[in-house]
């Protein structure tokens, strides 16, 4: 059995829920933006790959942190810096995703 099962399968439960945000964001953005019956610039397609590149690496580094620090025999106090950090840069991540995906569709 795993050391820590539980804890490593609930941050990976994370990971993959900030992906699926992601990509539905992307997906969606992308089959709005086909449907509509003007032409989208081309530069707004990229930036919403790159948000949504930005938010899955992002959301995958703090998973490797936490992973790292649930490894870790002492006990850690939970205000840890770096995975603070990491939370705040990937929310910051995910509304640029949402502002690209709002210059994307808009008419």
């Amino acid at each position: 059995m795993i050391v820590n099962f539980e804890t490593h399968a609930s941050n990976e439960r994370t990971f993959l829920s900030w992906v699926r945000t992601a990509v539905a964001i992307v997906g969606f953005g992308l089959a709005a933006a086909r449907l509509s019956a003007r032409a989208e610039p081309l530069w707004s397609t990229y930036l919403l790959f790159a948000a949504g590149g930005a938010v899955v690496m992002i959301a995958w580094l703090r998973m490797r942190h936490k992973r790292r620090r649930i490894d870790l025999k002492e006990q850690l106090p939970d205000d840890d810096g770096p995975a603070e950090t990491f939370l705040l840069l990937l929310v910051m991540a995910l509304f640029v995703l949402l502002g690209s995906f709002a210059v994307h569709v808009a008419p």
